[in-house]
């Protein structure tokens, strides 16, 4: 069997060389984690003020990125990218560590992990995405693009929040002061208008033609002028190319140390991975689907190819990500600008986990694109995957209102999770009051007591005596 059939390259539309496109792009888009991850858990203490050593943390994640995004391509043929999960990581850092050792934090991701195996084994996971009604599925597509999008101008500084002791009730603004100004937000702008332009003119490789353009001019740009911060990574020629991995953290985990870790009880652990649980679960739900659909790649009725194995490979990512210390990895929406790029198979994660596996040993190089560079992918993709908004019929108010509450929820609160949590609920409550009870699956009526669990967390814990 040749790599093309074994692929389905030509199968799918595509070719060698969108697929080497496409995982160039997603690299470029997601590369940002490899900075932003140690920083998030290199921040934080545990419970005994025991930091973790930003070095390991760059190895460690770009190692599972590696290994998952691999593991991905060719076990499960999507063009589906993994890394340490955004906002999982920070509920490792901010909320489990200190209450524990690291030892036992990443202990319970290695759990939580494990646990998703068993309901993706056991048909649960499975059963529940086909559960989901076609226009929820697209609806939960749209607002993963508005979503990315919004991820787009913030990290570009398009957008910024406005401090709370400006006292005001809008909560973000028009660059950092309300106005746009310096020289990043420029090649963001730039960087913007380049990427529509190729693609209205339907330019092969656009994306990927503007994060080097905008890349090599913020770096021209920083050569010559006298900019305080491009952010998290600065477009400047590196002292060195070649930096040595330090794999110090790897299988630093203790399974079921939290259980006997000293003032955590038993009822904190179980909720605690229960909301690892919920959100690695919804969060890989809606990104599967959205990049799926956007590659075209569901069939008629709405289905996701070899989801059982791709569902499989990213517990899997979460049990690694725990193992080596680097959180809880999952499915990255940034894989949407490989797609935009014309990926279509898993060959692009080849392309996007050889890069990982290259950042091991040449993170200071592979490292100098800025987000102004890499942001307006995200914000193309984003207006791609609206696109999708045509198919959902809008007059029929008991699907209409949970798609709109998954849209908009999604991006509002920063959260793929709640915003299919605020779909499902919806989606519940108004075929009940319709009186078409029985037109919703048993398994929707399941998750969305889940996710009431999930979204009344906090007084629950209080009656629970747990906080």
């Amino acid at each position: 069997m040749s790599v093309d059939q074994y692929f389905r390259i030509s199968e799918r539309g595509s070719t060698y060389t969108r697929e080497i496109r496409g995982g160039f792009a997603t690299f470029f888009t997601m590369a940002y984690i490899l900075v932003l991850n140690p920083i998030i858990l290199g921040s934080a203490k545990d419970k005994f003020g025991h930091h973790l050593d930003a070095v390991q943390l760059t190895t460690a994640t770009a190692l599972v990125a590696a290994v998952m995004t691999v593991i991905m391509g060719v076990g499960g043929n999507l063009p589906l990218a993994l890394a340490a999960g955004l906002g999982l990581n920070a509920v490792v850092a901010f909320q489990i560590a200190p209450l524990m050792s690291w030892d036992d934090a990443m202990g319970l991701v290695v759990l939580e992990g494990l646990l998703i195996c068993v309901l993706v084994v056991t048909g649960l996971r499975e059963a529940v995405m086909r559960a989901i009604p076609q226009p929820l599925k697209q609806a939960i597509s749209v607002g993963i693009g508005l979503f990315i999008a919004f991820i787009g101008f913030v990290d570009a500084g398009f957008v910024s929040r406005i401090p709370d002791a400006a006292n005001t009730t809008v909560p973000v603004q028009l660059g950092g002061t309300g106005a746009l100004s310096g020289w990043p937000i420029l090649v963001f702008c730039l960087g913007v208008l380049l990427t529509v332009g190729l693609l209205a003119r339907k330019v092969k490789g656009a994306i990927l033609i503007s994060i080097v353009t905008m890349t090599v001019l913020a770096m021209i740009i920083n050569s010559v002028a006298d900019i305080k911060s491009w952010g998290l990574t600065t477009p400047a020629w590196p002292d060195k190319i070649v930096d040595t991995p330090d794999f110090g953290l790897i299988g630093h985990f203790s399974l079921f140390g939290a259980f006997d870790a000293p003032g955590v009880g038993v009822v904190t652990v179980v909720l605690l991975i229960f909301t690892l649980i919920l959100s690695d679960f919804f969060d890989t739900m809606g990104t599967v689907v959205g990049i799926s659909a956007e590659a075209g790649l569901l069939d008629e009725e709405g289905k996701v190819p070899n989801l059982g194995r791709v569902l499989l490979i990213d517990g899997a990512a979460a049990v690694a990500g725990g193992a080596a210390s680097a959180s809880s990895a999952t499915s990255y929406i940034e894989s949407a600008a490989g797609v935009g790029e014309g990926s279509r198979t898993g060959f692009s994660n080849l392309v996007t986990g050889g890069l990982f596996a290259l950042a091991l040993f040449l993170t200071p190089l592979l490292t100098i694109v800025p987000l102004q560079a890499a942001a307006p992918a995200l914000v193309a993709v984003g207006f791609l995957m609206m696109t999708q908004v045509k198919h959902i019929d809008w007059d029929q108010y008991d699907i209409a209102i949970p798609a709109f509450l998954t849209i908009a929820v999604m991006p509002f609160t920063y959260s793929i999770t709640n915003g299919i949590g605020a779909g499902f609920l919806a989606y519940v409550v108004i075929k009940v009051v319709l009186g078409k009870a029985r037109e919703i699956h048993w398994l929707l009526w399941g998750t969305s007591v889940l996710f009431l669990v999930y979204f009344a967390i906090d007084p629950l814990e209080q009656v629970l005596g747990v906080k």
